[in-house]
């Protein structure tokens, strides 16, 4: 790709159940692991990667988010609303393609972040996509990459990135929560709640789906007992790592 995505999508619009009772008063994306919310490890991944609009979806005590984003510059932040119903993955996209545009863009996780281990994540995953062969292209982790991970492997990698479904097969990878779409797959998309699965199953058996393993550690916090395994392993990153929490995950440190 030789411009990077300008514009994501951030799903922010889950009820977070198993997070309760942290989430009966808040929603899961405001949570704090390390000082910050997981939206905000959300959006800062996207503006070290030149992102410059940021719709989130909100649903679940959606004034909260609102106000939390309110003041935010980088990246630009556009709420889409979800308040009366609650979309899922791919609603929440179909609901907001108007801001979304014609070109390739992010969709990001709310509820999960990463590390990342020298050239961000994001920006790899742009230098990896081709629009010609690919219609989506997701972030992987390894298991051995992982913090707060509970279920199985997602997707098996030919070697030239083309993805299959796992079926649980423990060589496998784990969708990280973090691609890049082309807006042509939601084109003639159904209104209404459904989810990304079936698009990663349409773009599967078309050739089409492709994914890049992340560098760094990937971290998944579903329930209040995970929040401490995250912060220990934000700690042990941040350790093995020459900068401070703070220059690793910066919004500011753009990268080039």
């Amino acid at each position: 790709m030789t411009t990077r995505p300008k514009t994501a999508m951030v799903l922010a619009a889950g009820l977070g159940k198993r997070m309760r009772p942290i989430t009966d008063t808040m929603p899961k994306p405001l949570v704090r692991i390390s000082g910050k919310t997981l939206l905000d490890w959300s959006l800062d991944s996207l503006a070290r990667a030149g992102v410059a609009k940021a719709i989130v979806n909100v649903h679940y005590f959606p004034e909260q988010i609102v106000a939390h984003v309110a003041a935010r510059r980088a990246p630009r932040v556009v709420i889409s609303d979800e308040s009366q119903t609650l979309l899922d993955s791919a609603g929440g996209i179909v609901h907001a393609f108007p801001e979304l545009g014609a070109a390739p863009f992010y969709v990001v996780n709310a509820d999960t972040f990463w590390i990342d281990s020298g050239v961000p994540n994001l920006a790899r995953l742009a230098l990896a996509w081709d629009t010609a062969k690919m219609d989506i292209l997701l972030m992987l982790a390894d298991l051995q990459s992982a913090t707060g991970h509970s279920g199985g492997t997602d997707f098996l990698m030919a070697p030239d990135g083309a993805l299959r479904r796992s079926k649980a097969d423990p060589t496998g990878l784990i969708y990280a929560g973090a691609a890049i779409a082309h807006p042509r797959l939601f084109r003639d998309a159904p209104a209404g709640p459904h989810s990304l699965n079936g698009y990663f199953d349409a773009a599967i058996a078309a050739g089409r789906l492709y994914g890049m393993v992340m560098h760094g550690h990937w971290i998944t916090v579903g329930t209040p007992d995970a929040i401490p395994l995250a912060e220990a392993a934000v700690a042990a990153a941040v350790a093995g790592s020459p900068g401070t929490l703070a220059e690793l995950t910066s919004p500011f440190t753009e990268f080039k």
